[in-house]
């Protein structure tokens, strides 16, 4: 096996594949597509672009149900004005079967526009003769079918050959002849064993359906690189040119894969490493047309992702693929983020613009910019930090950072011996342990914990967040620091403890009232980092309550409205109380898969 078998073994089949349209079904590699719209009569809208997560008042509200990674069995309610339609596809013998049940319309029924499209710029012939639209492509014809009666509508928009019919009653499109029995019948046997898939994770298994659910609808065909990705949400997809990876959210998505989709993981894994930069980084972002921040990473956890893969699936050839990158991006932190005392801080190098996008040439080279390589881009842990613009980092020692580039240190290590590349080993041990020795010079025993340290003045800074927990993923922490950092600040209520857990910054911070992004919401990534440190420590009890609470968490909001928020509130545990949480993002899913890893659960 090797990156272009896996390619050739997962751009093929029926899914949403297309990153626009949720009710758009492709198949790869041919790219032919029946693409759904709806034509309302209302307002005189067509709906051409239906998207999980909306939220304008005349937007259209999704309520994604459970399904499959490979869109063998799908489905969602969609709520549009006045009408409210079920959704519903399998996939049989690689023919595909959607069907489609009005439940509620306004005054006049709407129109369901049934387009057949080549997308991709695939080759191919599209027509439509008789009333029906076919296509021949990738030497293989495609026709299209419906149960509905067709009737004459206009006013679409559409830009390829089309059919439409009424939504007045249940149907069934198809690319061969189905009734609504028989798709009722097959849809009912595939739900079946899509359900039986998710029972097994037990106790955990809706939040495992909530985190699987995401994942699977954010999964698209990323056309310029010819892979399957999961990217953050569609909708970011649809304002970065076609599609955007973001270093740290896209090894999330690979690590939550690896539970059982190894060709995900991998894909993942591997298109997020393959953005590396010239310089020889982890972009912050990878997206359409070469786009990348050239001037700035984001946290290593690449290796960490990488090996978490590789201890599920056993794939040697996988980490041979990704292993050069990954010593190149950790040299990279040492060479351009690490001061002479050892210690790593954020940063943010001279521009570099390729396409002129915004976030190429604004925000770069100075402290904001600086904040985004963290991740965290408004924490208040660094409101008062100063940029040298030299050296092109923050003057702060990061205690994050530091536990993150020694879990780097750690994984990568394995990952050279794996690999057989032993020669590698002694420079990312002695790397390792120079940032440990340096982290434990920011060990405060008054307060009890590891502490930012101002490179200005030499102060350490008790504006204190989850990161902080991150320490504990060095081996130089004692039990005694152990057990003063857990009592005195993770259960500590006015810092980290409560109904709703962790939040971005200490309760008693002045920057947590704000609930704002980093200031103050909750965040599934620092969960799950928090944890994986205090797993690594031996902090069992700890590691039971974060994860009892994680899915607490994850469950609020995805049994009322069916959302994996990209944040959610530190005071009462909502999504939507923010307006710039997405609604479908996918690291939301960390908050079950702690909760999942935590019990050792396999199938």
């Amino acid at each position: 096996m090797d990156y272009k078998e896996l390619k050739k073994e997962t751009n093929r089949g029926w899914n949403t594949w297309n990153t626009l349209n949720v009710l758009s079904y492709s198949h790869l590699p041919e790219g032919f597509t029946i693409n759904l719209c709806i034509r309302e009569y209302s307002d005189q809208k067509v709906l051409r672009e239906s998207l999980i997560g909306r939220s304008g008042n005349s937007d259209e509200i999704i309520f994604p149900g459970p399904r499959t990674y490979d869109g063998s069995c799908t489905q969602l309610k969609l709520t549009f004005h006045a009408l409210e339609i079920d959704v519903k596809t399998v996939v049989k013998d690689d023919e595909q079967i959607v069907i489609i049940n009005p439940e509620k319309c306004g005054i006049r029924t709407p129109t369901l526009i049934i387009e057949a499209c080549l997308l991709w710029g695939k080759e191919g012939t599209i027509g439509k003769k008789d009333g029906n639209i076919y296509c021949e492509c990738g030497g293989r014809r495609f026709d299209v079918f419906t149960t509905a009666k067709t009737v004459n509508e206009q006013h679409t928009h559409s830009l390829s050959p089309y059919i439409a019919v009424r939504l007045d009653e249940k149907l069934v499109i198809s690319t061969r002849r189905c009734s609504v029995e028989e798709a009722e019948a097959l849809y009912a046997e595939a739900k079946a064993k899509l359900d039986e898939e998710n029972s097994r994770y037990g106790a955990h298994a809706e939040a495992y359906t909530a985190m699987k659910t995401c994942l699977a609808w954010d999964t698209i065909y990323e056309c310029e690189h010819d892979r399957i990705c999961s990217t953050v949400s569609r909708i970011w997809n649809l304002h970065w040119g076609g599609y955007v990876l973001f270093d740290w959210d896209t090894y999330f998505a690979a690590v939550m894969a690896s539970l059982d989709n190894r060709q995900l993981a991998q894909l993942n894994a591997i298109a997020i490493t393959e953005e590396v930069t010239e310089k020889g980084f982890v972009p912050n972002f990878g997206s359409a047309n070469d786009s990348k921040s050239r001037d700035r990473s984001q946290p290593p956890v690449g290796s960490f992702a990488c090996l978490e893969i590789y201890n599920k699936w056993q794939e040697k050839w996988f980490l041979e693929h990704v292993f050069f990158t990954l010593l190149r991006w950790n040299r990279w932190f040492a060479d351009h983020r690490m001061t002479a005392e050892g210690y790593i801080c954020w940063g943010s190098d001279e521009p570099v613009s390729v396409n002129g996008r915004y976030y190429e040439i604004h925000n770069v080279h100075d402290l904001q910019a600086a904040k985004f390589e963290s991740g965290l881009d408004n924490s208040p842990m660094y409101d008062e930090a100063a940029f040298d613009e030299k050296r092109n980092i923050m003057l702060l020692a990061d205690v994050g950072l530091m536990g993150l580039y020694i879990l780097d240190c750690r994984c990568l290590s394995q990952i050279a011996k794996i690999v057989g590349r032993d020669d590698a080993v002694n420079e990312i041990e002695e790397r390792k342990n120079i940032v440990e020795n340096a982290l434990d010079t920011l060990w405060d025993d008054d307060f009890g914990l590891y502490l930012n340290k101002d490179l200005v003045d030499g102060s350490l800074s008790r504006r204190i967040s989850p990161t902080n927990f991150y320490a504990l993923q060095s081996d130089k922490v004692s039990e005694k620091r152990k057990r003063r950092m857990m009592d005195d600040h993770f259960y500590n209520p006015e810092e980290f403890w409560g109904e709703y857990i962790m939040p971005s910054i200490a309760r008693n911070d002045p920057g947590y009232p704000d609930q704002n992004y980093w200031r103050g919401r909750i965040w599934a990534p620092m969960n799950f980092l928090a944890y994986e440190a205090m797993k690594y420590a031996g902090l069992k009890k700890e590691c039971d309550d974060l994860a009892k609470k994680s899915e607490e968490l994850i469950l609020k909001e995805w049994r009322g409205h069916g959302h994996v928020h990209e944040n959610y509130s530190g005071d009462d545990g909502t999504g939507c109380s923010a307006a710039n949480s997405d609604k479908f993002y996918h690291w939301g899913g960390l908050l079950a898969y702690i909760a999942i890893d935590n019990d050792k659960y396999n199938i």
